[in-house]
């Protein structure tokens, strides 16, 4: 348990002065285009509380974009890095490799979905395995074309950055992008019930749709792998209808394609599960991890069926970094807190406590179009009042009104209108209590 004081307060306005000083070397010293969500400046986390340089403390419904999953400052992860760091920070596992990364990817052919041999290897981010996924299926397949989704992220490098779907602000004036990287529709429950209840509802005939598009436009024969959300993280928290992902994994396998579940948001216990997958029995061919992987360190990783993953040629996948000792330490103690500490079935209580408050200010307020997630990956659709037209602008001034109150929320969404909660999974109830009820009355204000 963290001994950071677990409670909110508003020391001073925000941002504060110390805020307000670092803000102004910010703008001189690092470049503009890298945007901040929050105007004030950490200083010490843990639990579900953020304290800034002025003495504010603010709870966290945010972690860190679902990285700090099992709090910032996790003791085990604490103790681990520590011991490690006064052994040796690096030495390169292409050089001399080291027992803590062979861990690390013990754990994960261990935890991942599937029952089959498994082989994984560690890298950096999450954009950076989502590459090395498609390169992996590529080599195995010998085929060129990539299938990802409307309202997909996968990151923020040429190749994941043709993957994702959003233009602003990931793509705009980046281009141009790695070719033979085609789009499908995904299953869109809340918006697909707008013009066909059918397609809202039954993810078999929204996956048939995605499966025509795929099949006329780009061909099996082509196709080297598809990957997906197994729920959407920045595209706007949308849980597919169910068995959209099972017809389409099964498509996969019937048509020698590579099905690749991004899970860098949704792994690690966020959604009631260890990995997202196994809501609906899915065994995807290779799995992207990364986020809460680390407590907070840098890691990421695939991992899938062992003659995917050595397909590629001795050498042909690596990085200075990647599986660096320190995050791998960090790895195995966050693995552990998950297992020993029950999270995953945390996860689920954060998910009864936050649907059941939400749902209840949905019935008394129409501007809550969708209540949708899982575990403690929930979101709030915002729409104009008596429509189901996306309402950006009030999505804006509610971050906005909360951040100001001491609530650290985040949007997301193709229309910029979805309020997403992704609360460590160290936070009380309490805090998870009063956060809702700041946005509920803030709600209510605007």
């Amino acid at each position: 348990m963290s001994t950071l004081e677990q409670s909110r307060l508003l020391a001073t306005e925000i941002p504060g002065p110390r805020s307000v000083e670092l803000a102004g070397r910010k703008t001189a010293a690092v470049s503009r285009a890298v945007g901040t969500t929050m105007p004030v400046y950490a200083q010490r986390a843990g639990g579900g509380i953020v304290e800034d340089v002025d003495g504010n403390r603010l709870i966290d419904l945010g972690a860190g974009i679902a990285v700090t999953t099992v709090g910032n400052a996790a003791p085990r992860v604490v103790d681990a890095v520590s011991a490690q760091v006064t052994e040796f920070t690096h030495t390169c596992f292409m050089v001399t490799p080291y027992d803590g990364y062979v861990s690390v990817c013990e754990h994960l052919n261990r935890l991942t979905p599937g029952s089959f041999e498994k082989r994984s290897a560690l890298f950096n981010s999450g954009s950076e395995a989502v590459e090395n996924a498609i390169k992996i299926a590529r080599s195995y397949t010998r085929k060129p074309a990539v299938v990802a989704f409307d309202h997909a992220y996968h990151g923020r490098t040429n190749l994941t950055m043709a993957l994702t779907a959003k233009s602003m602000p990931y793509k705009s004036g980046f281009g141009p992008f790695a070719p033979e990287i085609y789009r499908a529709p995904l299953s869109y429950p809340y918006r697909d019930g707008l013009v066909d209840k059918e397609l809202a509802t039954d993810g078999e005939v929204a996956a048939e749709r995605a499966i025509t598009v795929i099949d006329k436009q780009i061909g099996a024969g082509n196709l080297a792998a598809v990957i997906i959300e197994p729920i959407q993280g920045e595209g706007g928290f949308i849980v597919p209808a169910p068995g959209f992902l099972p017809t389409l994994r099964a498509w996969c396998a019937d048509n020698d394609v590579v099905f690749i579940a991004d899970e860098v948001q949704t792994g690690f216990a966020r959604t009631g599960a260890m990995f997202a997958c196994e809501h609906e029995g899915i065994e995807p061919d290779l799995i992207v991890t990364a986020k809460g992987i680390a407590g907070g360190l840098p890691l990421s990783a695939v991992t899938g069926r062992a003659e995917i993953m050595d397909a590629p040629h001795v050498s042909g996948l690596g990085g200075t970094y990647g599986g660096n000792p320190i995050a791998c330490a960090a790895a195995l103690a966050t693995i552990e807190t998950i297992e020993v500490d029950g999270l995953v079935t945390r996860a689920q209580e954060i998910e009864a406590l936050m649907m059941e408050r939400l749902h209840r200010l949905q019935a008394e307020d129409d501007r809550i179009g969708d209540v949708r997630g899982r575990g403690a990956m929930i979101a709030v659709e915002l729409v104009k009042s008596g429509t189901a037209e996306p309402d950006p602008e009030l999505t804006k001034a509610l971050t906005s009104a909360a951040h100001q109150a001491g609530v650290i929320v985040l949007t997301c969404g193709t229309f910029g209108n979805v309020l997403r909660f992704l609360p460590p999974l160290s936070i009380s109830d309490k805090l998870l209590i009063e956060g809702l009820d700041v946005l509920a009355l803030i709600l209510a204000d605007l």
